[in-house]
């Protein structure tokens, strides 16, 4: 499988610093919530049932009422290269990695590209993959880009595929309210945004027949009855949501500036993080492990993605960190 951010079990013993003791900024994930709802007994007793109100809220939520509950939005990503015969797939790259690997997986044909390169020779592609916002680069590609290039891939049969796992702060440019046009396929992470990772929850949006056709492959009870109680309750809580959005945005400022002030300026992020584009990223992450803190380290650019500290401490500590190393490594 492949390496990601949040293995801090990992971290933990390779370098000999209790998990209590570490700042975890190696995940794009909301570090802060709120109160979770009390989850009744039959929740856990019995089997899920789809009219409990999930993908009600869900439609409100997305401003689509043509989508699938999965355990995850990584669920998706292994199971959609399934649903196509040998194709031609152009990834706009760098982004999360399981994305191509997972339809290299499935025999398909796969080619990583820009977005001017895609813009130039769309017609090359059966489909096309977008991580928008992307992670790790934080690049954003405009709904009216995208929309376009949706149109002339479904002429020949195509997919346009966007995973919109960081689109939360900022709706506004998400194409789930465009959903389901034909061709179209976004999928969204409940985890990130509302802090609740563990949760494995995502939803699949698109046309009602490729749905189908995902919830065959995937098969019954996919999302669990405590999950479904959940996220229903999450996301109909409009007020809460706000205060997310905002604090989340104001922070992801303050980590960008945080950075910047002490000479480690982004190359680009999101709301929920940073990343940082250094010859000497190797040389960062282990700095800054040794010291309990720990960052998603990149090799091919050598970079660092940093997430939010989840309170003040965890800020003073990242920002005294940096300081330290400018000291060390002038």
């Amino acid at each position: 499988m492949l390496e990601h951010g949040g293995r801090l079990r990992a971290a933990a013993q390779r370098y000999g610093i209790a998990e209590a003791d570490w700042l975890d900024l190696s995940t794009g994930i909301a570090p802060y919530g709120w109160d979770l709802p009390a989850i009744p007994a039959s929740a856990w007793a019995r089997l899920p049932e789809r009219d409990d109100g999930l993908e009600a809220a869900a439609w409100r939520y997305y401003g689509c009422d043509c989508l699938l509950p999965v355990a995850g939005s990584q669920a998706a990503i292994q199971a959609l290269p399934r649903l196509r015969g040998r194709s031609r797939i152009g990834v706009i790259s760098p982004c999360y990695a399981e994305h191509a690997h997972a339809w290299r997986r499935e025999g398909h044909e796969l080619e990583e590209l820009d977005s001017e390169r895609a813009e130039r020779e769309l017609e090359h592609f059966d489909v096309l993959l977008v991580v928008n916002p992307n992670n790790p680069t934080g690049q954003r590609i405009s709904p009216e880009t995208l929309l376009a290039w949706r149109a002339r891939l479904v002429e020949r049969g195509g997919w346009l595929l966007v995973d919109e796992a960081f689109m939360d702060c900022t709706p506004e440019d998400s194409l789930a309210s465009h959903c389901p046009l034909p061709g179209l396929v976004v999928l969204r992470s409940f985890g990130k945004f509302f802090g609740l990772a563990g949760i494995r929850l995502g939803f699949v949006l698109a046309e009602a027949m490729l749905l189908e056709r995902l919830e065959e492959l995937l098969g019954p009870w996919t999302v669990s009855g405590p999950a479904r109680v959940l996220a229903k309750a999450l996301l109909e809580d409009e007020a809460g949501q706000m205060r997310q959005r905002q604090a989340l945005l104001r922070d992801g400022q303050r980590l960008e500036r945080v950075l910047r002030d002490g000479g480690f300026a982004p190359s680009g992020g999101t709301a929920l993080f940073q990343r940082l584009v250094r010859d000497d990223a190797a040389v960062l992450h282990e700095f800054l492990a040794a010291r309990g803190i720990l960052t998603r380290q990149f090799t091919t650019p050598a970079s660092l993605r940093f997430g939010l500290p989840p309170d003040e401490a965890g800020w003073a500590r990242l920002g005294q960190a940096l300081n330290d190393y400018s000291k060390e490594f002038p």
